[in-house]
């Protein structure tokens, strides 16, 4: 126990006898000179107090320093128990690493990279102060792997819902059948026949499976150690990312690939409006305002829209009006907020033709239910393989990752072609 702990505990004694001696009205003589014995007492602990603070300081400051050194010394310390002995002997017959050789051995083969049994280079050759060529040596440090750019995800500002689902399929019963209303038009008349509920299933099936792969040789592996495959699942959650997002909206429904929803617009019963015009606010205003017709919007701002950024480009250079310096964008920005709009070179396909056109998206939230659903099934399996490279002393990762698409209501969305 710390000295100043001990005086401070006698401090606490000394103050509770003295408060009973101190409460009463005549003490004796004896207890008189006990108050005297005690009140020098606790006059001489405060001086060992402070002194015994000062040198626990200074013993807290070389235990630091001691701790801040302590990982290389016990390094150093377990390298001098490794016995090459060990290693030749688990080659050659097998057996099993002890002492503190299986620990440096596992300790070396968390940083990965090792097929054999790793030797440290300090087990086999230590020496200070020594250069293998003239000069002064400057050894590169490989720093954090940067990512790669992706786009960020449109799906989702299009107001998409993301599904998780654990197995099996998932269906969406959507309401299809048109219930009429009517007055009765006489007192013994009588009113409207009752229609057939109906409605159409929207299926989520685990059919399509994209898969990614990645060959990390050998020197890429020992150049950035265990943070290297990290930043390749990363880079893999990119390129997977980004993939979905194409394909949620130009996926060709072949060859593996989810129907997508501009794509597969017809299949979906998605109505598709031929533009044929330089980009405008008047090309979109007519789809907005058949939202608002169908009851799928209650205004302008209630609408999402998808577009290349070639015709943010083209709005942005068409004026109304030179005087003013009021462009196409900006009435179009005037009644669909720009937080509602979404430029993407990867979920619409480049512009093609004479003069040059492409196709928009919009869509809209209507009670709550998205325009159309993303189904991702699990998670991204990331499969590893250090066979079929091992003759290089390579890794092969695969991700697989298996989702599909539909919508809720064809009405809303709506896709524009042609606009130029």
């Amino acid at each position: 126990m710390l000295e100043s702990v001990v005086i401070t505990r006698r401090q606490s004694e000394i103050r509770q006898q003295l408060s009973e001696l101190a409460a009463k009205p005549e003490p004796t003589e004896d207890e008189l000179r006990s108050m005297d014995d005690m009140d020098r007492e606790y006059r001489t602990n405060e001086t060992r107090y402070r002194a015994a603070l000062i040198a626990e300081d200074e013993e807290r400051q070389e235990a630091g320093a001691e701790l801040e050194t302590r990982s290389a010394q016990e390094w150093s310390d377990m390298l001098a128990g490794f016995e090459m002995r060990q290693v030749a002997l688990a080659l050659d017959e097998g057996r099993q690493l002890d002492g503190q050789t299986a620990e440096i051995v596992t300790e070396l083969r968390s940083a990965g990279g090792f097929r054999g049994i790793p030797v440290p280079w300090e087990a086999l050759e230590l020496r200070a102060g020594e250069t293998t060529a003239p000069g002064t040596p400057n050894p590169i440090q490989t720093r954090p792997i940067i990512d790669r750019l992706f786009p960020q995800s449109v799906a989702s500002r299009m107001g998409g819902q993301m599904i998780n689902v654990p197995q099996g399929e998932v269906e969406y019963p959507v309401v299809t059948s048109a219930v009429s209303a009517s007055w009765q038009g006489s007192e013994t008349g009588n009113t409207a026949s009752p229609q057939r509920y109906q409605t159409a299933d929207r299926p989520l099936k685990p059919d399509n499976t994209l898969g990614i792969q990645m060959k990390l040789t050998r020197k890429s592996m020992k150049q950035s150690g265990a943070a290297l495959e990290q930043a390749v699942r990363r880079d893999m959650n990119g390129a997977i990312a980004a993939e979905m997002d194409r394909v949620t909206f130009q996926g060709a429904g072949t060859g593996g690939e989810p129907n997508g929803v501009v794509a597969g617009a017809g299949s979906y019963g998605i109505t598709e409006t031929a533009v044929a015009a330089a980009a405008s606010w008047s090309a979109f205003r007519g789809s907005v305002t058949r939202f608002m017709l169908a009851n799928a919007a209650g205004a302008p701002s209630a609408v999402r829209l998808l577009i290349r950024p070639e015709v943010w480009d083209t709005m942005d250079d068409a004026y109304i009006d030179t005087g003013t310096g009021v462009t196409e964008w900006d009435r179009l920005v005037k009644n669909i907020p720009a937080s509602n709009i979404a430029m993407s070179p990867n979920s619409l396909a480049a512009p093609t033709g004479t003069p040059e056109a492409s196709s928009a998206l919009l869509t809209t939230n209507v009670g709550g239910v998205a325009p159309f659903f993303v189904a991702t099934w699990g998670a991204v399996d990331v499969i590893r393989d250090p066979y079929s490279d091992a003759q290089q002393g390579a890794l092969r990762l695969t991700a697989l990752a298996t989702m599909d698409i539909t919508i809720a209501r064809p009405v809303q969305l709506e896709v524009l072609t042609g606009i130029q």
